[in-house]
């Protein structure tokens, strides 16, 4: 199968009408597909968002082919992107409501927070993900980003058919301690819910949400347990990226991503 990679375009969402496009598309994935809580005035609308938008740079794929009905359809990747200067000036990481960020705070170095992201069913298992990815690398590396986290999901709020994954993470991957974020008491779920010796890393790691097993990937580690959120229908992980520590295969991914 030959993909037409000229279909596509990656830029930030520079319109209201994209970043309603943005929003289309969440409302579709995380709401239709995932089963979070949106009101009334959303379902009607068909879009999802919340207060931190407006603080957020939105990264969007365009699909530019063929005939869509609804232009906010033409949106069909997104990420959304808050830089430590915007959280400062505005309402702080919406990830502080989970996890005590408190580590990346006090680095001083400059960081950015991911979430949202997703790329809607159609367009799965091609190359959006690539495209994205390839849209933050220019963005990180043009700003001059050294820290990326954020709260990257697992489906559901049992614990319990997710029990190896997160011990994995912990055991594996967590954070080293000077940016080992902490989720909050409110929802806090302990991670190490089976001992090292117990967890199959190569079953784990097969069972990880394919962004996830990404950020895993490309260097990135996780924070000190796990929150339960139960308005997206979700157990939630901090994952945090030094970009001065990302392995060398994704230093050069990134690289070519900014040539092209």
């Amino acid at each position: 199968m030959q993909i037409d990679l000229s279909r596509y375009r990656v830029k930030l969402a520079g319109t209201e009408a994209e970043r309603a496009g943005a929003q289309r598309l969440r409302y579709r994935v995380f709401v239709e597909e995932m089963g979070a809580a949106a009101t009334a005035e959303q379902r009607a609308a068909r879009r999802e968002w919340d207060d931190f938008d407006p603080f957020f740079d939105h990264l969007i794929l365009l699909d530019e082919a063929g005939d869509i009905a609804d232009p906010l359809d033409r949106v069909v990747g997104v990420y959304r992107l808050m830089r430590d200067a915007a959280a400062a000036e505005g309402p702080g990481f919406y990830g502080a409501a989970e996890y005590d960020l408190a580590p990346i705070l006090a680095s001083g170095r400059r960081s950015v927070e991911l979430g949202r992201s997703c790329v809607a069913p159609e367009h799965r298992g091609g190359p959006a993900m690539y495209l994205l990815w390839n849209g933050l690398a220019e963005y990180v590396l043009d700003r001059g980003i050294e820290i990326l986290f954020g709260v990257a999901s697992l489906p559901g709020t049992d614990p319990g058919p997710v029990a190896e994954t997160l011990a994995f993470l912990h055991h594996f991957h967590l954070a080293p301690p000077e940016l080992r974020v902490r989720a909050r008491p409110a929802h806090f779920l302990a991670m190490d819910r089976l001992p090292r010796a117990a967890v199959d890393p190569a079953r784990a790691l097969r069972l990880l949400p394919a962004l996830i097993k990404a950020y895993l990937r490309a260097g990135g580690r996780v924070g000190e347990g796990a929150w339960v959120d139960h308005g997206f229908n979700t157990i939630d992980v901090c994952v945090v990226m030094d970009t001065g520590r990302m392995t060398e295969r994704y230093r050069q991914y990134y690289a070519r991503g900014r040539e092209g």
